[in-house]
């Protein structure tokens, strides 16, 4: 890893609903190239559980996600102002942006569909438009989202909300910038997104709670397991986003 430095926050990669102040921290580290579909021992299309994969290969080791890079990717880690806990990665590259985050989730039943109908009505309530359509993943939302510009206009911002059920986790992704609307434009993002690697520690956790991500190379100390019968509570905001730790690959 390089030298790091704190400066103000960059401009958010996703749409959010509201924006705490950030920090950020910049690096920079080899470039490496996104994995292939066909990983051995993983069948079928990614994003893939750790069980799926014999070895991380190509990919940043976040913690809980192993992100493919890509020449020219901008990497952010979000971050949480008030327990400075990371709890997402977003990354930019040719105009487009990806912002990832990883939750727990039952063994039994995937929440995608709850989550997509939450974050429709939050976008319908801050009046915005929504679209469920059929998309690479599954089911997405093609969202527009009100949003001031620079010269203090009011327009729109779209955004594409996709989301993967895994065992005992889910991984929900938001394309923004050009692969919004393009999709041949996304497609190099969401290569990226299909080919992350999911790892699910073995820690009882509530549905929804964030799974643990750290910088690159930075392992955390372990986290302590969840007493049984704790109550839920869920760290899941579908629109808000905290500080960022920014890298150049």
């Amino acid at each position: 890893m390089g030298l790091f430095r704190r400066s103000p926050s960059s401009q958010p990669a996703e749409p959010p609903a509201a924006q705490d102040a950030a920090d950020t921290v910049d690096a920079v580290t080899p470039e490496t190239g996104a994995g292939t579909a066909a990983e051995a021992g993983a069948p079928g299309r990614g994003p893939y559980d750790s069980s799926q994969v014999p070895e991380r290969g190509p990919r940043v080791d976040l913690g809980a996600v192993w992100l493919p890079g890509v020449p020219g990717m901008e990497l952010r880690m979000e971050v949480d102002k008030k327990t400075q806990r990371i709890t997402g990665v977003a990354c930019a590259v040719a105009g487009s942006g990806l912002q990832v985050q990883a939750f727990a989730a039952p063994r039994s039943d995937g929440i995608w569909d709850e989550i997509r109908s939450e974050i429709a009505a939050s976008v319908t309530k801050q009046g915005g438009t929504v679209d469920d359509v059929p998309g690479p993943f599954g089911r997405e939302l093609i969202a527009r989202i009100p949003a001031q510009a620079p010269d203090g206009r009011t327009g729109v911002r779209p955004a594409r909300f996709v989301g993967v059920d895994g065992p005992r986790w889910f991984l929900r992704g938001v394309l923004t910038g050009k692969a919004a609307v393009d999709p041949q434009e996304a497609r190099l993002l969401e290569s990226v997104f299909a080919n992350i690697v999911v790892v699910r520690d073995q820690s009882p956790r509530p549905p929804r709670d964030l799974l643990t991500l750290h910088l690159p190379g930075k392992a955390p100390a372990p986290t302590p397991a969840v007493p049984a019968g704790t109550p839920e509570t869920p760290s899941f905001d579908p629109l808000t986003r905290g500080p960022e730790i920014t890298e150049i690959r």
